[in-house]
């Protein structure tokens, strides 16, 4: 069998098999899970400002049954975002743990029965564990204790945990966990469990005073019940386990991602086999969020949560996935070099009289985020038009709204509550 016979047809399927109508009703079922979980993406973008391409983000790596850390100060909200979108998942056994140097293993994956140790006997209490969870929401990650550091990473890496009255070992039904720290590790023991996580997401506090001012009035508002999609667990895991690792991976984006570890290595970023291998699943779950039969160039931009170390490395990964992706989007992260500038001489003038602070948006403000504005617009049209991912775009366009709207309300004097009417 070729190679094009093997893509048409991977398991020797003549072309009657394609019309089982089993085929069929799971191509519909894959279909309405996607369309949920997209829904459910939808709805929780909506209800945290800024948070679209994270909470997207944490979608995907759970359909490719991989975990993911969310990294950012507190109070941005991790943790809430996390339960969130973990409890949308129908009949699944979420847990989830603030972890400290002085957790126990028995915290984490069951206590002793107290009952039976009395008759003499020694075994643990799983329920409500780790070790029964389909979902976790591990805070803190990187205070995992010396103690449950071994069984953490066995966790992590193999769903199993060692009961510490010996035996076999204890398969965990585990399909991803999310974890959260406020900083980076900070020791060898720490940066083993920092390799385990596969998507790294950077979060901060809200750029845009326009989503800032909605988050105020949040605060003291009543709102209607917002619109809650659920998903089964049965599809969840029947997508984590069938339909993901279907999605077609073509020969073209082999070649992508072949290019784009070799763009890397010359910036001296170099990921392991095993981080590039697994995030081919990745990009699979990217397309199959999206109803794509097959992984197009545009699921790349997934890898920008993925290949770096630190934070300071990501903007370079990032330049580089989109270089490869989209030409249009390497175009609007120069772009937002200009606006990083512009705003850090904002930063810089704190404290300035408004005189001083008008003169310089005159002078140097005003035209530019006016033609980044227009050229931003520009390549977002030219992008939907070819088809290609706005995503990066958007994110550009997000953050050039955000600094637009602080240079009127604090460079210009406008009152808050009347500048979502001038953008």
């Amino acid at each position: 069998m070729g190679a094009q016979d093997m893509r048409d047809g991977r398991d020797g399927r003549d072309s009657r098999d394609a019309q089982d109508p089993r085929d069929a009703q799971d191509t519909r079922d894959a279909g309405d899970t996607a369309g949920r979980l997209r829904a459910i993406g939808d709805e929780l973008s909506d209800r945290f400002y800024e948070r679209a391409d994270v909470v997207r983000t944490l979608l995907v790596a759970l359909l490719a049954g991989q975990h993911s850390l969310v990294l950012g100060p507190p109070g941005t909200a991790k943790s809430e975002m996390a339960r969130e979108l973990t409890g949308r998942i129908e009949g699944a056994s979420y847990w989830e743990i603030l972890l400290s140097k002085f957790t126990a293993p028995t915290r984490i994956f069951g206590p002793v029965d107290v009952a039976a140790l009395a008759r003499g006997e020694y075994r643990q209490i799983y329920d409500g564990r780790a070790t029964t969870a389909h979902i976790a929401f591990i805070d803190e990650i990187f205070k995992c204790s010396t103690a449950a550091l071994n069984e953490t990473l066995g966790y992590l890496n193999e769903r199993i945990y060692h009961p510490e009255s010996g035996g076999a070992p204890i398969r965990c039904p585990l399909i991803g966990a999310i974890t959260a720290s406020n900083e980076l590790p900070g020791g060898e023991d720490s940066a083993a469990i920092y390799d385990r996580l596969l998507v790294r997401i950077e979060v901060g506090y809200l750029t845009d005073p326009s989503n800032f001012a909605a988050l105020i009035r949040s605060a003291v508002s009543r709102p209607e019940a917002p619109a809650r999609t659920t998903v089964e667990l049965a599809a969840l895991q029947h997508a984590v386990t069938m339909s993901v690792p279907a999605v077609d991976v073509p020969d073209p984006i082999v070649d992508a991602v072949c290019t784009l570890r070799a763009a890397l290595r010359r910036k001296e970023l170099v990921a392991s086999d095993r981080r590039w291998r697994q995030a081919v699943g990745l990009l699979q779950a990217s397309a199959y969020l999206d109803g794509r039969p097959a992984v197009s160039e545009s699921d790349l931009s997934v890898l920008t949560h993925v290949l770096w170390d630190s934070p300071a490395q990501r903007p370079t990964v990032e330049r580089e996935v989109l270089h490869l992706v989209n030409p249009d989007a390497k175009e609007a992260l120069d772009l937002s070099d200009v606006i990083d500038e512009l705003e850090a001489q904002l930063d810089a003038m704190a404290g300035q009289s408004r005189e001083a602070l008008s003169d310089w948006v005159i002078k140097n403000a005003h035209n530019k985020l006016a033609r980044s504005g227009k050229r931003l617009e520009e390549l977002r049209g030219e992008a939907a038009t070819a088809g290609r991912s706005t995503t990066a775009i958007d994110r550009v366009i997000g953050r050039r709204r955000a600094l637009r709207t602080r240079v009127l309300t604090e460079a210009l004097g406008m009152d808050a509550s009347t500048v979502q009417a001038e953008l």
